[in-house]
Order: C-alpha cells, then sequence, then structure tokens
C-alpha cells in the first residue's frame, strides 16, 4: 500500500472540522432533548388542566397524557436524530420495522394497550371506585397504558394487567349510591321470636343511616341445630355501608343482653364413665 501521498497534516485537518461539526451537532441535539423534555412536561401539564376543567374522569386524563408524552417524546427522538445527521426518513422507516418487531415479540403489552382502552370506553369502573376482579379487592388508584394499579384495605398496591381486566369479571361496590346491608343474627330457642323481632325493628328505625324502602325486612330464614336465625336486610348509602355493619354487631349484642335474648354459640356436653 502506497502512503507516499499521503498528507498527515489535510488528514488532521479533516478529523478536527468533522469533530468540531459533530460537537456541534451532538450540543445542538442535547439541548434540543433537554428543551424538548422541558416543553412536554409543560404541554402535558396544560393539557391536564384543560382537562380536568372539563370534568373529565381522572382514570381518562392519566391514560390519554400517557398516550400524548409517548407520542411526543417519540418526535423529540426522531428531531434530535436529525440535527445529528441522520436521515429521518430512514429513521422512521427504522422505528416502523422495530415496532412491527417489538410488536410481534411484545403481543400480551399491545393486548395490554387495547384492554386499556376498553376499559376507558366501556366504563366498567372509575378512580376512587371500590372494586373486586381476579381475585384482588381495592379502590382503583389509577388506569395506566398497560396496567390499572388498585389500592387494598391495607394499604398494599395491585398492578392489574389491562388486557385480562378488560375481559374478566368486575365487580364494583361503589357505582351506585346505596347499597344493601345483609346480617344475620342468631337467637337461642328457648328466646321470644317476637320479642327479638321487635328489637331489630327498633335497631332498624332508629338508625337515621337506614333509607327507608320495601326491600328492608327482618325475617327468620334458617332454623339451625342450635339457634334460630334472623335475617336482618337493610338499605343504606354506600358510603355508610362498613360503619353500619360493624356498628349492628355492637348495637344488637347489647340490646339483645338488655332483653334477656340469648345468641346461642357451640356447646359440647362431655359425659364421663368411671369402669370398675
Amino acid at each position: 500500500m502506497d502512503f507516499s501521498n499521503f498528507d498527515l497534516s489535510e488528514f488532521t485537518n479533516w478529523i478536527v472540522l468533522e469533530a468540531s461539526s459533530f460537537s456541534v451537532k451532538l450540543v445542538g441535539a442535547i439541548l434540543t432533548i433537554i428543551i424538548g423534555r422541558f416543553i412536554i412536561s409543560k404541554i402535558g401539564n396544560m393539557i391536564r388542566k384543560k382537562i380536568e376543567k372539563r370534568d373529565f374522569e381522572p382514570t381518562k386524563v392519566n391514560f390519554l397524557l400517557s398516550l400524548v408524552k409517548i407520542s411526543l417524546n417519540v418526535v423529540l427522538f426522531v428531531a434530535a436524530a436529525g440535527i445529528l445527521g441522520i436521515s429521518t426518513a430512514s429513521l422512521v422507516t427504522l422505528i416502523g420495522a422495530a415496532g412491527l418487531a417489538i410488536g410481534l415479540a411484545l403481543q400480551g403489552s399491545l393486548s395490554n394497550v387495547a384492554g386499556g382502552f376498553l376499559i376507558l370506553i366501556l366504563k366498567p369502573f372509575k378512580e376512587g371506585d371500590v372494586i373486586e376482579a381476579q381475585g384482588v379487592l381495592g379502590s382503583v388508584h389509577k388506569v395506566n397504558i398497560l396496567n390499572t394499579v388498585l389500592k387494598t384495605p391495607d394499604n398494599k398496591t395491585i398492578y392489574l394487567p389491562n388486557a385480562s381486566l378488560a375481559s374478566a369479571n368486575i365487580t364494583n361496590y361503589t357505582e351506585e349510591p346505596e347499597r344493601r346491608l345483609d346480617m344475620t343474627f342468631g337467637i337461642g330457642y328457648s328466646d321470644d321470636i317476637d320479642k327479638a323481632r321487635a328489637v331489630l325493628k327498633s335497631i332498624m328505625d332508629n338508625d337515621k343511616r337506614v333509607i327507608k324502602h320495601d326491600g328492608n325486612r327482618i325475617s327468620i330464614t334458617t332454623l339451625n341445630d342450635s339457634s334460630v336465625d334472623f335475617t336482618f336486610r337493610v338499605r343504606c348509602k354506600t358510603e355508610d355501608y362498613w360503619d353500619m355493619y360493624f356498628d349492628f354487631q355492637e348495637i344488637v349484642k347489647k340490646e339483645f343482653d338488655k332483653n334477656n335474648i340469648s345468641i346461642p354459640f357451640p356447646q359440647r356436653d362431655v359425659h364421663l364413665y368411671q369402669q370398675n
């Protein structure tokens, strides 16, 4: 190989010029990314404020903002690559091909995105609702692109994939403003049935949280081995459900004690035989 015509100084100058040019492009790309990220953050906050003024559901707000930010970040990445001198047409083609390959590899993730859209369209729940699905009970914290976040009563965070959640049986405990509270109280066979019913009726009538409804009733439903069981059904506001459930346990016990009504509990007789 003949290096007789090689000019080191000319090569050095070319390297310096190319390095200088690339450095300028690199600085420009970095500044574009920094400024672009700042602008995207501001756009996200602006969109959030605009949407919230129109009383959009928080679950939709979080989901739509995630989509907007991802789309803008892709545009920002393409713009930064263009500043570096990379052909944007080739880059878009490359991103499309990569997206197709990633989509085929991550079909589950894409189905989660589709599941998120179904949840937003069908609206089986909204942020703050208490639901039970996939064997988990909790309040809806937010709906992301890939999953829905629940907070359990003992403050655990559960992430449920949108795909499985969109096709699952969902029990929404707080969608309706009212619920029926069902409780069972047992009395002894020797106790006065009418007296026990009157005590339960008094408790029902004197609690202001009980909503007057045709479905409110006190009925004997089961004759158990050691007790006569009353079913106590009242209609109440959804937010009062658990407070009433726990309060009635204590109130009924105290009122039964005042009126000498027994609450049977399992007992066993033991007979001892002495052999000579």
